[in-house]
């Protein structure tokens, strides 16, 4: 499955050279003129890696990183700081924020991919899956294995949980059926669909049967599913 980088970067032709060079390590990317613009598209869209400028209108860069790592949905996102500040002082600040890498400009295009694979390897080898999803009133406990709406238990078949936990981790995602069903079902599905759509409809009615949140879970007509709070 294709991975999400977010670009925050002012400078447009800087922005357009990250996402030519995240592009061609098959990811897809969002670009931001600011941190306050990459806030307004969270949770809709959950990406799995932020590369961060420092120097940003609205909003300084180092703010918006402590904002990112105090919220449990975003403080497992690798943040590369990518910036013209190059004292160690500052290095050591990023760092000690949060961030998982400090690159100054300019930086070298093989550099920064190389980077980017690092950190997103140690991601996925050293993150521990989240534990809580939670969505305009809707909770999920992935330890527990329990969901509510708005404090009230939702009572879901086994598969129906493992499918609204996908979707919910990968909120704003349009996710193929067969990544769906490869991942719940485990096996790569060949044929008839009726499985998942039977279990897409359950979920629907149970969600909005218990706090009328029809709507989360969107069809992409010619892909397969979303969860879109």
């Amino acid at each position: 499955m294709q991975k999400l980088a977010f670009v925050v970067e002012d400078d447009e032709n800087i922005r357009e050279i990250i996402r030519c060079t995240l592009a061609s390590c098959n990811l897809k990317v969002a670009g931001f003129e600011d941190a306050v613009e990459m806030f307004s598209a969270l949770p809709s869209q959950m990406p799995d890696i932020i590369l961060l400028d420092l120097m940003l209108p609205r909003m300084d860069g180092l703010d918006a990183l402590k904002k990112l790592k105090s919220d449990r949905a975003t403080a497992h996102i690798p943040v590369l700081i990518i910036t013209a500040k190059s004292s160690e002082t500052d290095k050591v600040t990023g760092l000690d924020l949060g961030a998982d890498d400090y690159i100054t400009k300019p930086f070298g295009i093989l550099e920064l991919m190389a980077r980017v694979r690092a950190a997103l390897r140690r991601s996925k080898g050293g993150h521990t899956e989240q534990a809580v999803f939670e969505f305009r009133g809707l909770r999920l406990d992935t330890v527990r294995r329990e969901v509510t709406q708005n404090g009230k238990p939702v009572a879901l078949t086994l598969k129906e949980f493992d499918l609204l936990k996908f979707l919910m981790q990968h909120c704003g995602q349009a996710m193929t059926r067969d990544e769906i069903l490869d991942n719940v079902w485990g096996y790569s599905y060949m044929g008839e669909t009726r499985t998942l759509d039977m279990h897409i409809r359950s979920l629907r009615q149970k969600l909005g049967e218990s706090a009328g949140s029809k709507g989360m879970i969107t069809t992409v007509r010619g892909i397969g599913y979303k969860f879109s709070p």
